[in-house]
């Protein structure tokens, strides 16, 4: 294949995209940000509890 007609093929394919909303990608962001720190408190607790664990027993 030669190169002009990969980038012929390439501005085809993207000009099919559906491109999100501005208010979906906020909306989809503020998602990925909330699971994200549900996840970080989550193991941020284990961690904590593991490290008392580890001080009460074993040192």
């Amino acid at each position: 294949m030669k190169l002009p007609n990969l980038f012929k093929d390439a501005g085809s394919e993207i000009k099919k995209i559906t491109w999100p909303t501005r208010r979906e990608t906020i909306k989809y962001t503020l998602i990925v940000i909330g699971i994200s720190v549900v996840v970080a408190v989550f193991l941020g607790g284990f961690d904590v509890i593991f490290v008392r664990l580890m001080e009460r027993f074993i040192f």
